[in-house]
């Protein structure tokens, strides 16, 4: 190609031109001339690579190569050619220019890197699109480990275009001084060494998947994790809100994610009542035939009652008066009756902790706390299954002469 340099050269001369006259005019002949031919060669090569991948695409069962294509990496592999030409048609332009040929040469090789930067990026946007497809790695921070590959992608080509730039000797000289700035780099750019790290050990560690519900008071998040990458962690909150978390926080705070509860077999019902301490009183026999009338507790009333004779029967008791011996008490029945009735019910696992028991009393009264789980743990249903069953407890309390604490109002002292 180099007996071409001087093609237009000598047309110029002829025409009665001086010689720097017609080595430039021979110059940016040859230039838009090579540009032209690279422009259509690129436009060319883009359109077949298209119709190739798009038919290819087409007649495969993956969408893998789809992926490829909607990341443009065949369109990013076009220029590849041009760009070829473009560097091999250095020499042949800037024959007669050192100092422009040099250069020229220069933007081309950084224009390389940067291409191929462009190529490695639609490759690993793709590798995150398909992979998030597949059930087994849906869950897991892909976006994470895909900036962490650019980023050293990045940081490989500024290296290599830094050594394209200012040579190799000067290249090293400059790493040598960029260590002594190591120390304002880590604090620039605190938050993204601070998020590659979390990110790594909320993979390791598994703390965090897409689609988990978690909770974090200080952020105010409460909903799903919808995206996972290097600096943020996005949750959707139940108000369909956006709540952006810091990708380190998750390693530094405190926060509760709920995987546990629905990988688990029921959701904690976990809520009591309070019981005014002046309506707990002892069973009289006649309080007892009286409850017998519940059908749950009627096998329970009967054979408590005959130990309970017997025992104070053998041991002589004065039944006289109440308090003497054994007996029964409202509050430990109505207890009963809610054991029973949630051993009973179908929305309540019995295969998990399950239990009515009796709180520390307080100043409001003595709470008596339902300890069960749900068997459907959506939430709609779970807050169904609990206001069900207290709409029941707090309707029965009355029937074991039993009275619900709360503050007076107007109508009280009416």
């Amino acid at each position: 190609m180099i007996q071409y340099a001087h093609f237009f050269y000598d047309y110029f001369r002829d025409l009665g031109l001086t010689r720097v006259t017609s080595k430039y005019l021979n110059m940016l002949v040859l230039l838009v001339l090579t540009l032209i031919f690279i422009l259509i060669l690129d436009l060319l090569v883009r359109k077949v690579l298209r119709l190739i991948s798009a038919k290819i695409a087409s007649r495969t069962k993956s969408n893998f190569d789809d992926l490829l294509i909607t990341n443009r990496v065949p369109r990013n592999i076009a220029h590849i050619p041009a760009l070829y030409i473009a560097i091999k048609s250095i020499p042949l332009v800037f024959n007669d220019f050192a100092n422009l040929h040099l250069l020229f040469e220069k933007c081309m090789q950084v224009a390389g890197i940067v291409l191929g930067l462009w190529i490695v990026r639609s490759l690993l946007n793709t590798l995150k699109n398909y992979f998030k497809t597949l059930p087994s790695l849906r869950d897991k921070p892909i976006d994470s480990y895909i900036q962490v590959f650019m980023i050293f992608a990045w940081i490989v080509g500024a290296g290599l275009a830094m050594a394209v730039l200012v040579g190799g000797d000067s290249l090293w000289k400059f790493i040598t001084g960029f260590g002594a700035a190591t120390a304002i780099i880590l604090l620039i750019f605190k938050d993204t060494i601070l998020g590659f790290v979390a990110s790594i050990q909320v993979s390791i560690n598994d703390m965090v998947r897409i689609g988990d519900w978690i909770t974090f008071e200080k952020f105010g998040a409460d909903g799903d994790v919808i995206e996972i990458n290097l600096a943020t962690v996005k949750v959707q909150n139940f108000d369909n809100t956006i709540t952006t978390i810091p990708t380190y926080a998750l390693i530094s705070d405190s926060f509760k994610n709920w995987r546990g509860m629905t990988n688990s077999d029921g959701r904690r019902i976990k809520r009591h009542m309070l019981i005014k301490q002046t309506s707990i009183k002892y069973l009289n026999n006649e309080d007892i035939e009286r409850l017998k009338q519940i059908e749950i507790i009627s096998t329970y009333l009967s054979t408590m009652q005959d130990k309970i004779n017997n025992f104070n029967t053998s041991h002589g008791i004065d039944k006289s008066s109440l308090i003497n011996g054994r007996n029964m008490t409202n509050i430990g029945v109505f207890r009963k009756f809610i054991q029973t009735y949630l051993e009973q019910h179908s929305a309540i696992n019995n295969n998990m902790l399950l239990m009515a028991r009796q709180l520390q009393p307080t100043s409001q009264g003595v709470p008596l706390e339902i300890y069960c789980f749900s068997k459907d743990k959506r939430w709609e249903s779970y807050e169904y299954v609990m206001s069900d069953l207290f709409d029941h407890f707090l309707a029965a309390v009355p029937y074991f002469d039993l009275e619900l604490f709360e503050l007076p109002s107007n109508s009280t002292f009416k």
